[in-house]
């Protein structure tokens, strides 16, 4: 007979490890799923500042204690991609390597993923110069020039990490900066650290091996100049990463799911909490809360 989890959750970044600690600890039968490293975008962020009770701390640090707990708490966790979830009194997820879960409720923790510039150059460079991680990918460029283009709270906490390694750190910003005051603040006195306002992304050239400029345009006059580059770091939003559940009626025209404020669709025992769900701020603690409140629902739902 197969297995039925109480609830399987859908992803491990903090809204699903949050969601994995309070439903463990209420006695539930949970399992996570995880594409990726467990910890979701903790793991690639290198100083967490705005985490009550905790002034700095390594993201990848949080991402494992918030991990370690959940699995001493008695959650599973299983590595694989979930390509797509069916309703039914019993809820099954179908991943990619074949295996099937069941369980009696569900809860869509998958989060966001960082969108493209979409322009010449971009796509064949990946890998190449083009990264979406500089936590990953800083160290290999010491001593170099880099751009970021983004002009929120990532794009200049990563330029303030990238700083540690690269000369030069040029931000393109389309029309203002959108990031915390301190942040900003920081990355003003940093002097490899240069924010050019009114420049947006052309196109990205390479040398045939790997990235080595950027052509951008000045919105101002809309004359065109090619920066000296050997990484680009896009930073310029997110896309919710629901492809797996596009056949239900819970989202909204971005992608992103709808709940109430019990983090419950319109489709009974299945819920959303973290980035991936319809909300205004997207933050560490915001993705905690929502994974609490929607495993206390969970438990309250079961029980009754």
């Amino acid at each position: 007979m197969e297995r039925l989890y109480d609830t399987i959750i859908i992803g491990s970044g903090p809204a699903g490890l949050s969601a994995a600690i309070y439903a463990a600890r209420a006695g539930l039968e949970v399992v996570l799923i995880e594409n990726y490293a467990p910890g979701g975008k903790l793991v690639r962020t290198s100083i967490i500042e705005n985490y009550p009770g905790l002034e700095s701390a390594e993201g990848t640090t949080l991402a494992m204690d918030m991990m370690n707990h959940a699995m001493n708490l008695g959650a599973e966790l299983i590595s694989s991609n979930v390509v797509k979830v069916s309703d039914g009194e019993t809820k099954t997820v179908t991943c990619s390597d074949g295996t099937t879960l069941h369980g009696r409720t569900l809860l869509l923790a998958s989060g966001t993923v960082e969108r493209k510039l979409n322009i010449p150059g971009e796509e064949k460079n990946i890998g190449h110069g083009v990264s979406f991680c500089a936590i990953c990918d800083g160290a290999f460029y010491k001593d170099k020039i880099v751009t970021i283009v983004g002009g929120g709270n990532s794009a200049i906490e990563e330029s303030l990490y990238l700083s540690q390694f690269a000369s030069c750190i040029n931000v393109l910003v389309r029309s203002k900066l959108r990031a915390d005051a301190m942040l900003i603040e920081k990355a003003e006195k940093n002097e490899k650290i240069h924010i050019k306002m009114g420049y947006i992304p052309v196109e990205i050239l390479d040398d045939g091996a790997k990235v080595c400029g950027i052509k951008v345009k000045k919105l101002a006059d809309d004359s065109e100049e090619v920066l000296e580059t050997s990484g680009i770091f896009p930073y310029i939003g997110l896309d919710p990463m629901t492809d797996y559940c596009r056949e239900l009626p819970i989202l909204d025209e971005a992608g992103y799911v709808l709940t109430d404020e019990r983090m419950e669709t319109s489709l009974p025992g299945i819920f959303a909490a973290g980035d991936v769900r319809r909300k205004q701020i997207r933050q560490v603690i915001t993705a905690a809360s929502d994974g609490a409140i929607a495993a206390q629902n969970i438990f309250h739902l079961l029980r009754d």
